[in-house]
């Protein structure tokens, strides 16, 4: 989308937002509510100043956090609802919004797999997670929530939220969950529920998410699937060859829930995650009543089957516009988009593996690759170290910088693949980068050079004692 159509499309919203009111008698603001020219503008200033302290995430040497702008189309969607401001928790409130949530959730639950199923947008992946274990909760009280050492820390704090046992499973050499090490627990533990991750935040692991479907089904727990950052990769499963793990993906629709986060990976702006249930009778453990909300239909309000009240319509604008400017195909729309990410992440993987000062930790299984650098001494002080100050000098970098971002994995992990590191100490900090904008594929040899650059600096200041 150029300059000119975006600014083509906000004059067109503007106008029609007042067209739309026209259909009621003219009103004026009150007067409490009118602010100067000279007063708006001079806070226009300071917020503009104010907002230069950010890092420059649309750029693709930003390769660092889950970190991007948002599509224009979802900037657009949501601009335009914004003026409403409609509120999606009941129909009263949001007629025309509720129905865009609707679609969209059945837009994503069909990308899952699911051929029926409950569910809704919510303001945070973090709140889509809380209500899938609440409902697992609900649904077998007294029984343990299990996931992986790697898994989000919403796991662990969502549990001691809901009141629910949590038990942590190992995970293996490639950053998933280790299924013998589940299927241990599972025969002295009552599990309940098992959280399989799709994209870890750290690494992008990918949990087994067929094996540990399998042993579900045999031993009687819940599978819900926490792909708040991998989910959207599931349209890239079926390609020839496919792109992504495609007996990890295609398990999806046998999950008992999933949740992803549009607002990473669907282009939207914060704000917009997503739960879905396989089987929609888990509706009724919603149940509640508001006697001043649910007056003007009798269909389902979303407000209905949520543990959230208020909700921003326009989430749910801004997804439904994209999705109809790019919808989920693996060979259109979305599809590319997540395919230009995970070919940047296979392209530097394969430059850092032919690198002799950067080391690749792990395969890539989605569109985050790390490594570390490293010269001399392999250990894992040297190796922190060495990672400190890349990252500070690339990110300090008068000219050419790149943001990358640091991680702290466990020494053992980098002896699996590495068994010359030295453990002296049960911790590393390595580096990081999402490449989660599909321009990172045509800039990752740069992105490459700049790094093996800030590497080769920083070991040779500590060759050379300065």
């Amino acid at each position: 989308m150029t300059g000119s159509q975006f600014e083509h499309a906000l004059r067109r919203i503007l106008a029609e937002q007042a067209a739309w009111r026209t259909q009621w008698e003219d009103m004026h603001p009150d007067d409490t509510l009118h602010v100067s020219g000279e007063t708006l503008e001079r806070s226009l200033d300071e917020l503009f100043a104010r907002l230069r302290d950010n890092y420059p995430f649309y750029h693709p040497a930003y390769a660092g956090q889950m970190l991007k702008p948002p599509h224009p189309a979802a900037m657009l969607g949501y601009f335009a609802a914004q003026l409403i401001n409609p509120n999606n928790h009941a129909l009263d409130g949001g007629p025309a919004t509720a129905q865009m949530e609707k679609e969209v959730v059945q837009d994503i639950a069909a990308m899952f797999g699911y051929d029926r199923h409950l569910g809704h947008l919510t303001s945070s992946g973090t709140i889509a997670n809380l209500e899938a274990l609440w409902v697992a909760r609900e649904l077998q009280p007294g029984k343990g929530i299990a996931y992986s050492e790697n898994a989000h820390y919403t796991h662990g704090r969502m549990c001691e939220v809901i009141g629910a046992r949590s038990i942590v499973v190992p995970a293996g050499a490639d950053g998933g969950m280790d299924i013998d090490a589940l299927n241990s627990i599972v025969l002295s533990e009552n599990i309940g529920t098992v959280v399989a991750t799709l994209g870890t935040t750290g690494v992008g692991a990918l949990d087994p998410l067929r094996a540990i479907v399998d042993l579900g089904r045999a031993r009687g727990f819940r599978v819900h699937a926490d792909a708040a950052y991998g989910g959207f990769f599931r349209l890239l499963a079926d390609a020839d060859p496919p792109a992504v793990n495609r007996e990890v993906f295609a398990a999806t629709g046998d999950c008992d829930s999933i949740v992803v986060d549009p607002h990473k990976h669907g282009l939207q702006p914060y704000g917009c995650g997503c739960v879905l249930f396989r089987d929609p009778s888990v509706g009724t453990l919603y149940a509640h009543d508001s006697p001043y909300t649910y007056f003007t239909s009798d269909d389902l309000h979303l407000g209905e089957i949520s543990l959230e009240c208020s909700r921003a319509g326009a989430s749910a604008s801004a997804l439904w516009l994209t999705l109809r400017c790019l919808p989920l195909r693996p060979d259109t729309g979305l599809g590319p988009v997540l395919a230009a990410c995970r070919q940047a992440a296979l392209r530097w993987a394969g430059l850092i593996r032919t690198s002799s000062i950067l080391y690749l930790l792990l395969e890539p299984a989605l569109d985050i690759v790390t490594f570390f650098p490293a010269k001399g001494v392999f250990s894992a002080s040297a190796i922190s170290a060495l990672s400190d100050r890349v990252f500070r000098d690339a990110m300090q970098a008068e000219s050419a910088p790149v943001y990358l971002s640091k991680l702290r994995v466990r020494t053992r992990m980098l002896q699996a693949r590495y068994p010359m590191v030295v453990a002296d100490s049960e911790w590393t900090t390595v580096l990081r980068s999402t490449l989660m904008k599909p321009e990172h594929e045509a800039f990752v040899p740069e992105l490459h050079r700049r790094v093996e650059r800030f590497a080769s600096l920083a070991a040779n200041r500590d060759n050379s004692g300065t």
